[in-house]
């Protein structure tokens, strides 16, 4: 027995820093939103007569609950990443690339903490982000469960993107063949789901192109973790 406590002792003191360092460096959590001038949950019915037709454009935003970038606090702030690509996001035929990115940051966000939610938002997405044609402060607002309807958001960056999302239902089901066609395009993603757009919309003057877009299945809704 009294070996068994001395083991013990010794595994716990070898663990307990580890612990503590993990702890300290703190996990990011928050809400995901994404949307696509094409749809994600479809048939490939659907799908084969948009690929390389359009699907080009995506906005990808992140409100981050809690946690911090490379030591930099980001709780309670948001970015937003609008992209347009050379070709049909999600296509395995085609390369996306090159894809110029305007980036909307939180304006409550300090210098500091501007640039730690770009370079996070690099991070989630490999170089889909990296051609960075502007960087804008704008307020975000990131609102989940809207009216306590689960996969309901509403999203407005300034008066540049706005996003409005509902679940999906059984109406939705046109060709009873639908799966989710094109899965998001952020890592490090907890839970995602596919959701029906009611008002998706980029308005800006760096990528050459504005949208707008309504009833489309093509969005996704979730939460991040790591």
């Amino acid at each position: 027995m009294k070996l068994r406590g001395v083991l013990f002792l010794l595994c716990l003191g070898v663990c307990m820093p580890a612990l503590a360092q993990e702890h300290s460096a703190g996990t990011l959590t928050g809400f995901y939103a994404e949307f696509r001038t094409a749809d994600v949950f479809t048939g490939p019915c659907f799908a084969n007569s948009e690929v390389r037709l359009t699907g080009h454009e995506a906005a990808l935003a992140w409100h981050i609950e809690r946690g911090a970038w490379k030591g930099v606090a980001l709780g309670g702030l948001s970015v937003v990443a609008v992209v347009r690509a050379n070709a049909t996001l999600g296509d395995p035929f085609s390369n996306p690339l090159p894809a110029k990115t305007v980036f909307l940051v939180d304006s409550r966000a300090s210098q500091a903490q501007q640039q730690a939610l770009v370079e996070f938002a690099q991070a989630q997405t490999g170089a889909l982000l990296k051609d960075v044609v502007a960087v804008e402060a704008v307020p975000i607002r990131f609102t989940m469960d809207v009216g306590g309807q689960h996969g309901a958001i509403a999203l407005d960056a300034g008066e540049t993107v706005r996003l409005r999302t509902r679940a999906l239902n059984s109406n939705d089901h046109l060709c009873t063949n639908e799966e989710v066609y094109y899965p998001p395009l952020a890592a490090n993603l907890h839970h995602a789901m596919p959701v029906v757009v009611l008002q998706g919309a980029y308005r800006g003057n760096h990528l050459g192109t504005n949208w707008e877009e309504a009833g489309r299945r093509g969005a996704f809704v979730g939460t991040f973790a790591f």
